[in-house]
């Protein structure tokens, strides 16, 4: 179910293809995709922003749809994946020395990595659900994750190769898709060996009045092909990007930013992360935190959610930076 006017390339960067979708001319935005996700989670900024006057480009990221997955686990640390969206950069727009970003969920991480590694890149961010990830230098992210929530939580359970695969594979493509995206407890997500999503496989899934069978059938076509690996490994290499960060230990990111998030979403609900968004942690990290945007009775999937108020959102706030 691809939309008309949205065209499709492949670019060669740092020895993989990349697949890219794009519109419209101007000013470039970088969107950057989550899990599980594809550049089709951005369908409605697309078509938005290009009409009012941006050229959006939306990648796969390697890994996922139809981008190259590297074999090797440790392929897909921030360092890989921030590479990549350079060299795209550097090959599709070489007469723009900065662009506007948008991240959303593991494409708020890499965000946040873009802009902590190359602010000379960033005109402006627009970052939604995950907050600036603070390195702690005394522990490990997966020791801190285990300590905070147990094994069974999902960031814990997926980090042994293809166990949680096997499980994924069990429940069917389109059914893992389902499961996450309709997601609304604003508690952490436990994946339980035999109660994966909290309720047994069999139970309906009905899907919000924002997602449709045909748009589900999209993803699912998708990582039916390349399966789930490629997106899991992101997990697989958080104490791998601990330590590769480590001379980033309380480094700011420097660029002007508005950060949106729903009070349903299980990340704003997460330990610790009310205080770090309002009561000065957040700032002190990102200087330039010019909004915080907590949208009312919204889950994680945001920008799929409630695409014509993110579409205002990010024009608004990227239209100070002509």
């Amino acid at each position: 179910m691809e939309m008309d006017g949205i065209e499709h390339r492949t670019v060669r960067v740092n020895g993989i293809n990349m697949h890219i979708a794009e519109k419209g001319q101007g000013p470039l935005i970088l969107f950057i995709h989550g899990f599980p996700e594809l550049w089709y989670s951005w369908r409605h900024q697309i078509t938005a922003l290009a009409s009012l006057g941006y050229r959006a480009v939306a990648p796969d990221l390697r890994g996922f749809g139809d981008t190259d997955a590297p074999d090797s686990p440790t392929s897909y640390t921030c360092l890989h994946v921030v590479g990549d969206l350079i060299a795209l950069l550097d090959a599709i727009a070489p007469d723009q020395d900065k662009v506007f970003v948008v991240g959303h969920d593991w494409g708020a991480f890499i965000a946040w990595y873009l802009c902590l590694f190359r602010p000379d890149r960033v005109k402006a961010l627009v970052n939604m659900s995950v907050v600036f990830p603070a390195r702690n230098p005394q522990r490990k992210t997966l020791e801190s994750l285990k300590a905070a929530y147990g094994d069974d939580y999902y960031i814990c359970r997926f980090q042994e190769p293809g166990v949680i695969e096997a499980e994924f594979a069990k429940i069917g493509t389109a059914r893992v898709i389902k499961e996450f995206l309709t997601y609304r407890n604003p508690g952490p997500l436990f994946l339980p060996k035999d109660k994966m999503f909290g309720h047994p496989p069999e139970a309906p899934i009905v899907l919000p009045s924002w997602l449709s069978e045909d748009e589900v059938n999209y993803y699912a076509s998708k990582f039916e092909k390349t399966g789930f690996t490629g997106g899991i490994n992101y997990y697989r290499n958080v104490d791998l990007n601990w330590e590769l960060t480590a001379a980033w230990t309380e480094a700011q990111v420097k660029v002007p930013v508005k950060f949106i998030v729903g009070d349903q979403d299980l990340t704003y609900n997460s330990v610790g992360t009310k205080d770090f968004i309002h009561k000065g942690g957040f700032k002190k990290y990102v200087p330039l935190l010019e909004e915080v945007v907590v949208m009312e009775g919204v889950a994680h999937f945001i920008n799929q959610e409630r695409p014509d108020e993110i579409n205002k959102h990010i024009h608004d706030f990227i239209a100070k930076f002509h």
